[in-house]
């Protein structure tokens, strides 16, 4: 007997019918208890009674059970403590609507959370017994089939922080008094037969954070308010594009980021008079119009990561046009030095084709110029040397080909320079001869010769730190928020990250030479790849200078000696590739290299030793030892070898000593053969007589026997 049950838990076990209280109540008393759970169990049947005269009862979970059936005629005042209800994905009809009119007459009613989503045969209106579970906090009636309005009692409700009536027939405009419900965290009236405007007083819903009301028929709605900035990001607003921001007339800032848009941008959003536009991460599709632009000049055009295409417009008239990772198509424009408001132009990840027009040039304010992982061919134009503000250029995994123009690093601003992933060719030594601002060069897999520039060691904004917010403004950091870059040995997508990414990347080229002793100098570089290529020599012996080190990849060359001594202490390295070199010696095993247990990031080097690696390494006793063992072999083997020797020799000698001598003296030949003809004569004749003694011997024994 347990005569003080406070919670019975019996969710998922397979049962197929209620217990009979009878059959209960010998065992267990349920007069005290505060929590049955019955979910997820298969009774196909009715509730029973007994369940209604708990009084004590708190919390009841049904959900999942496949109960169905008529409620049974009890007093459901006999629940006065019910805080909990959950009889959700059942097969509950009509009835429910019963059980909650009998629920809400309890006295002192305390019920908290109703859940009765999931029961598709529950039809009819919502009553207005709603209104009287005054300390209602969570209401569940999805996947229902209620219809008509929402009832007026339910404005009663104001302790409410989550209503869920989707996936109904609920019909006719949402009530004024819906800004009664203050505490409401989540509000879904999503996909119902609900029509007319969205009420001013949902603006009074200062808690609410989730807010689904797609799938009805909404009417536009006009903003009783006068908006300046609009920033919306990261939530789903509509599939549609938003008719109501025609209607503000100061509106200047639009964001609408990442918020689920499906739709074309409509033509009176190019006559508004902004000043930024980002609606970049949705799902916009379409073309855009020839001329971009706005009724006051834009400072800011965002449209990236969206589906629109067709071709480029041909002017704009805004400082900043990102139209990266779309799928726009066709030559640029070859009029775009046009735009001389321009300062960022990103057209990256498109599908442009055609050479870089010559009249960027005219571009004199340009500071940042984005065209790569395009179609793009040609060569790269020499009339860039006058563009002085010019810092960063993307203009990789395009068809470039040609060589770098000494232009490139005589513009003092440039930092940040990625051209990999073209056809380009001829040597570097000349084309990087001023570029000592960079911080970030990629020439990774293109067709370089030569050997690396010394100039490279000259690098003077990779020999300290720059901290982030002292040199870049708010608007410039924005732009990285997507990037592409080549660490870790493959190609990574970045969607924060910090601006400054210190990188050499030589990779995949026919570079020979020695690797530069004073590249150690670059304290601040984080990531350096020289592979695939033909470089000689040592790795420099001061290679733990780099402190910034992250990731060094020297494989696919012809490096030669043991791994630097000094390497291990670069305690900030994390990825590494030394495959396919002539490297010798012993791996180090402290610090960072403890954590290198992948060999292949060592194979292909014949004189390597040591883990990960299968080959052992070679102590200086082992090589004592080994070398008296290889003495004691030298000697046995120099035995065995004269042995052979006089077997080979002492064969013949002594046949021909014997044997000759017989042939060529007569009388010798004769004194043998006769001393062998004797000898035979004389095992014969002992043979035969004992022989013969033996069986008389065996006759007489067998006689006495």
């Amino acid at each position: 007997m347990l005569p003080s049950l406070l919670e019975l838990h019996l969710s998922e076990c397979e049962l197929n019918d209620f217990p009979h209280y009878s059959d209960l109540n010998p065992f267990v008393n349920l007069t005290s208890l505060l929590v049955l759970d019955l979910s997820y169990n298969d009774f196909n049947t009715t509730l029973p009674g007994w369940l209604f005269n708990i009084t004590t009862l708190r919390d009841l979970y049904l959900n999942d059970a496949t109960i169905g059936g008529s409620i049974p005629h009890v007093n459901l005042q006999s629940l006065p403590n019910l805080v909990t209800l959950d009889l959700s994905s059942n097969d509950i009809g009509s009835e429910g609507i019963e059980l909650m009119n009998g629920l809400s007459i309890c006295c002192n009613n305390a019920l908290e959370e109703l859940y009765l989503s999931y029961n598709y045969w529950l039809s009819g209106q919502l009553p207005d017994s709603l209104g009287n579970f005054n300390n209602l906090r969570y209401l569940d009636l999805s996947y229902s089939s209620f219809n008509g309005p929402l009832p007026n009692s339910i404005q009663h409700l104001t302790k409410l922080e989550c209503l869920n009536m989707s996936e109904n027939s609920i019909s006719g405009p949402i009530p004024t008094w819906i800004g009664n419900f203050s505490p409401v965290k989540r509000l879904d009236l999503s996909f119902n037969l609900m029509n007319g405007t969205i009420p001013e007083s949902m603006g009074q819903l200062r808690e609410l954070t989730e807010l689904s009301l797609d799938g009805n028929s909404w009417e536009e709605w006009i903003p009783p308010f006068s908006l300046k900035y609009i920033d919306i990001s990261n939530c789903h607003v509509s599939p549609k594009f938003p008719g109501w921001l025609r209607t503000p007339k100061r509106l200047e800032k639009i964001v609408l980021k990442n918020v689920g848009i499906s739709d074309t941008i409509p033509k009176w959003l190019w006559t508004l008079d902004i000043e930024w536009l980002d609606l970049s991460s949705n799902q916009l599709y379409g073309k855009l119009p020839n001329s971009l632009s706005f009724s006051r000049a834009a400072l800011f055009v965002d449209l990236s990561f969206n589906r629109l295409g067709g071709r480029l417009p041909c002017s704009f008239n805004v400082k900043w046009l990102v139209l990266g990772n779309n799928l726009f198509s066709g030559p640029i424009p070859l009029n775009i030095g046009d735009s001389s408001r321009l300062q960022v132009l990103d057209l990256s990840n498109n599908l442009l084709n055609g050479s870089i027009p010559l009249s960027m040039s005219k571009l004199k304010g340009l500071k940042l110029i984005d065209l790569s992982n395009n179609h793009l061919c040609g060569k790269i134009p020499k009339n860039w040397n006058d563009l002085h503000q010019l810092d960063t250029i993307y203009l990789s995994k395009n068809k470039l080909s040609g060589e770098i123009l000494s232009w490139v690093c005589s513009i003092s601003n440039v930092d940040l320079l990625k051209l990999n992933d073209n056809n380009l060719t001829k040597e570097l030594s000349s084309s990087l001869q001023n570029c000592t601002w960079l911080y970030s060069l990629d020439l990774g897999n293109n067709r370089f010769s030569g050997s690396i520039p010394k100039c490279l060691t000259n690098l003077t904004a990779l020999t300290y730190v720059i901290l982030l917010g002292t040199q870049l403004n708010e608007s410039f950091i924005s732009y990285f928020d997507h990037m592409e870059l080549v660490v870790k040995g493959q190609d990574m997508k970045f969607e924060s990250i910090l601006p400054i990414v210190n990188l050499i990347d030589l990779s995949s080229n026919n570079l020979w030479g020695e690797i530069l002793k004073g590249i150690t100098d670059l304290s601040t570089l984080c990531t350096m790849n020289l592979s695939q290529n033909q470089l000689t020599g040592n790795i420099p012996q001061k290679i733990g200078a780099m402190q910034g080190l992250e990731t060094l990849d020297l494989s696919c060359n012809r490096l030669s000696s043991p791994i630097p001594p000094s390497m291990p202490s670069i305690t900030s390295l994390n990825h590494l590739n030394l495959s396919h070199n002539l490297l010798s010696g012993p791996i180090p095993t402290t610090n960072q290299f403890s954590t290198f247990n992948d060999p292949s990031i060592y194979e292909a080097n014949l004189g390597l030793c040591g883990l990960p690696l299968s080959t052992n390494c070679s102590t200086p006793n082992d090589q004592n030892h080994r070398n008296d063992q290889d003495k004691e072999e030298d000697e046995d083997g120099r035995y065995m070898t004269w042995f052979f020797i006089s077997m080979g020799l002492g064969f013949p000698v002594g046949f021909w000593v014997v044997c000759g001598s017989l042939a060529l003296n007569k009388s010798w030949r004769h004194a043998y053969f006769q001393f062998v003809d004797e000898t035979r004569d004389k095992i014969y004749v002992f043979t035969v007589i004992n022989m013969a003694h033996l069986k008389r011997k065996i006759e007489r024994i067998r006689v006495h026997g």
